[in-house]
């Protein structure tokens, strides 16, 4: 065959349009891969009927209705695994907002996100916590980040958003805006403002703050590497003067780069350990 045989410039382009289906399915794949930074799984029923969603056989309102008709018909409390439930609901409160077009960069948008993934789980959903606390966390040998002061939540997540406020990502390299995007989640998810639901409320408030400003981004990462995304966010915030350990944002901003430039960077929390720590 000859070289002309090879040449394809004179065929069109195809343009590529993303199906419902399509949509639907990587929004259930970031909502229930996110489950796995609190180590939890859907149940067998919520795996049948998100499928149903995904076909268009299934509203997302005749899902949360399945959903609790599956879990009140449960004879006795001992018949119901909590995890699964919080699972199943979280999950669906996600593809639910994902769907809704709102978004406000504020604080009262952060607790309505929290408040909205959480309603069917936390009687405190909502509610910025009223405690200081610390979490042991594996990568950094059971050492933890230095969470934000219960009594400054406010002021702290005020004076991140200010700053964000002030951004034009218009005028902005992509590598700057990832910069941004990562130094922003890292600061508000290190304020940890909530007892419970940091990581998931600040994912998806993140996603639909991108979204917000026109991004284009790959959901599926979320369903094989959410633990990896909560590892990159320990590292961005943890530091050790003692042992002269400095905070680490290249591992965030590996993961979006990969988010929003569709990059393969391997994305494994066994590099995120802190070897000095060991």
């Amino acid at each position: 065959m000859s070289e002309k045989d090879f040449d394809s410039s004179m065929n069109l382009y195809q343009e590529e349009q993303r199906s419902k289906d399509y949509v639907k399915q990587l929004q259930w794949d970031m909502a229930i891969g996110l489950q796995q930074v609190d180590n939890l799984k859907p149940s067998k029923y919520l795996e049948q009927i998100s499928k149903m969603n995904i076909l268009g056989e299934l509203t997302i309102e005749e899902v949360e209705q399945s959903l609790r008709e599956y879990y009140t018909t449960k004879e006795e409390p001992k018949d119901i695994n909590l995890n699964e439930l919080e699972c199943d609901f979280v999950s669906m409160r996600i593809v639910e907002l994902l769907n809704l077009d709102n978004f406000e960069l504020s604080v009262d948008y952060l607790k309505y996100v929290h408040k909205y993934l959480f309603q069917d789980i936390y009687e405190f959903a909502g509610e910025f916590r009223k405690i200081n606390f610390s979490k042991h966390e594996k990568i950094l040998n059971n050492d933890s980040v230095a969470y934000g002061d219960f009594k400054t939540l406010i002021e702290s997540l005020e004076y991140d958003i200010s700053l964000e406020k002030n951004k034009n990502y218009n005028d902005m390299p992509i590598v700057e805006v990832i910069k941004n995007i990562t130094d922003f989640t890292s600061s508000i998810w290190q304020v940890h403002p909530f007892r419970e639901g940091n990581t998931r409320t600040t994912a998806v408030f993140i996603e639909k703050y991108l979204i917000s400003l026109g991004y284009n981004v790959d959901n599926s990462l979320f369903k094989d590497k959410s633990v990896y995304f909560r590892n990159a966010l320990v590292r961005s915030n943890y530091f050790n003067n003692y042992l002269n350990i400095k905070e680490d944002k290249s591992y965030l901003i590996k993961f979006y780069e990969n988010l929003l430039l569709g990059k393969n960077n391997n994305l494994h929390s066994e590099s995120l350990i802190v070897k000095k720590l060991f």
